[in-house]
């Protein structure tokens, strides 16, 4: 299969239509009780997510493979309900103070800040009890856990990037201040699902550092796009509120180096995530795709 003839479109939505399956199955149901919780997991988890993620972690798997491994639909479901959770945690107040996720009301707008807070935590504890019963390798099993354990973590990782992110505000960027924030903030997910979905199929330590790079490279591309999206579309094509970084004088690429060559540093970033993924030819092609869609994406 050639990279040009992948169906980038139909790729997605079918990997997010695996993962939706997944979803339905490892939530608890609005009947379970206390059934206000599940309410306000469910109401972010199902509020229209692209599930990118979770298709990453497959097509590093197929990179690996050279088919989908059964059952790696639940460790997407995973890699999505920490993304949903980390979403949650921050539209509250006390973070970034946002009203509109994927264009509907945030957790805490729709459900009150407590149970907001609750559901985060929740989905977080959820994914690893998922995790735990992957139906890889006692060793693969651990792995994948501690390598997503410390890319959701305060070093290097999405809660460590948060902080820094919070902390930024109103400082003058500099570009080691937001190359941080970055790849921890929202590259370190993106990493893991690619490398997790790789050890998920049988990668080995090369294979690994190879997805790893790769990971880094798209997940950089993927929140470079991400800001200048924001200074770019409006809310309606977001689903989420437009401008926001500007307002609160965020650290983001653009505010470093303008729109145009934040451009150029996404596709360049691409281009060398591609390189290490040469070894692996067509079986690639898949995850070459989707990356390329994150730096095309309008929303």
């Amino acid at each position: 299969m050639r990279a040009m003839a992948v169906d980038v479109k139909s790729l997605i939505q079918e990997g997010a239509a695996l993962t939706e399956r997944a979803l339905e199955e490892l939530l608890p149901s609005l009947e379970t009780v206390p059934a206000s919780i599940h309410g306000a997991m469910r109401h972010s988890t199902f509020a229209g997510g692209k599930r990118l993620r979770p298709v990453l972690a497959y097509q590093a798997a197929v990179t690996i493979a050279g088919a989908l491994p059964a059952g790696i639909e639940r460790l997407g479901a995973a890699l999505e309900m920490l993304h949903t959770y980390s979403l949650i945690h921050d539209d509250l107040p006390a973070l970034d103070n946002d009203d509109l996720r994927r264009g509907k009301p945030t957790c805490h707008v729709a459900f009150g800040e407590a149970i907001a807070i609750l559901a985060g935590d929740a989905l977080q504890t959820r994914a690893f009890e998922v995790l735990a019963g992957l139906d890889s390798s006692p060793a693969a099993t651990v792995q994948i856990i501690a390598l997503i354990a410390n890319a959701v973590g305060t070093v290097e990782g999405m809660i460590g990037g948060q902080v820094l992110d919070l902390e930024s505000e109103h400082l003058k960027p500099t570009p080691e201040l937001v190359n941080s924030i970055h790849r921890a903030k929202t590259g370190a997910l993106i990493r893991v699902s690619v490398v997790a979905g790789g050890v998920y199929a049988g990668a080995t330590a090369d294979d690994a550092a190879s997805l790893d790079l790769f990971g880094r490279k798209a997940g950089l591309a993927f929140q470079i796009m991400d800001d200048v999206l924001d200074l770019t579309e409006d809310s309606a094509h977001l689903g989420k509120t437009a401008g926001k970084d500007q307002a609160t004088e965020k650290a983001t690429w653009p505010a470093v180096y303008g729109i145009e060559q934040s451009q150029r540093d996404a596709a360049r970033l691409i281009e060398e995530a591609f390189a290490a993924l040469e070894p692996y030819g067509s079986r690639a092609d898949g995850l070459k795709a989707v990356a390329r869609y994150l730096v095309e994406r309008k929303n």
